[in-house]
């Protein structure tokens, strides 16, 4: 079974999350899937960002709901970069991607992008709500879908058969052998984060894990420490 390696908002470690910059370096890197979060614009853009705000990742102030794409888009990012779109990132690599949804509203949105540009074979649905993943399903047959956890003991595997989730990905410093057997028995996939260390690289492997999010493209590979 191959062990993946996921590039955490692209290569957070090393460039501006969640921008263009970050996903291409992801790429280049060699890393084998690409995360990235979204949420939506006052104007209904699916945007990539991870926090609710603006304030930590940009020069901007502000909730990202209360702006237009324009708004967003006159915001620099890190090193220059702009606040990408959904759509740009599809262009931008051809890794697969796993996209993070914020709430049911970009579920929806989400949805239509996947299924107007037949995605289903290159990116996979993830949230923390169990609802937004159940959405996503509903809408979008087929489509693959991971449901994430920080806090969480054996309950979440019954939580992402119940949402229809095919993947579960959880925090690497709360993971224990019982929910993985559980997650095992329930036929899952598991995905470890955020794995920026040898120890938790070893961890990751010895539980069996079916691959690793990491903030650093050096993660996993033979002779390179990690961070």
């Amino acid at each position: 079974m191959n062990f993946l390696t996921i590039g955490h908002r692209g290569v957070m470690g090393v460039e501006p999350e969640n921008t263009l910059r970050s996903f291409v370096a992801a790429e280049e890197a060699g890393l084998d899937a690409i995360e990235l979060d979204l949420h939506l614009s006052k104007d209904g853009a699916l945007v990539v960002m991870h926090d609710t705000d603006v304030d930590r990742t940009t020069d901007g102030t502000g909730p990202i709901a209360g702006k237009t794409l324009e708004e967003l888009r006159a915001l620099d990012a890190g090193r220059g970069e702009r606040v990408p779109v959904f759509e740009e990132v599809l262009d931008a690599v051809r890794a697969p991607l796993q996209a993070e949804i914020k709430d049911v509203a970009a579920a929806r949105a989400l949805a239509a992008v996947l299924r107007e540009r037949d995605l289903v074979g290159r990116v996979e649905v993830s949230s923390f709500h169990d609802e937004a993943i159940a959405e996503t399903a509903r809408l979008v047959p087929g489509v693959r879908t991971a449901l994430i956890a920080s806090r969480y003991g054996t309950d979440i595997v019954d939580r992402a058969v119940a949402a229809g989730a095919g993947t579960v990905c959880l925090n690497i410093r709360r993971l224990t052998l019982e929910v993985v057997e559980r997650a095992r028995a329930a036929e899952l996939r598991i995905i470890g984060w955020v794995v920026n260390t040898q120890e938790h690289l070893r961890l990751a492997r010895a539980l069996g894990l079916d691959g690793a999010t990491t903030d650093y493209p050096e993660v996993g590979r033979p002779g390179r420490p990690a961070a």
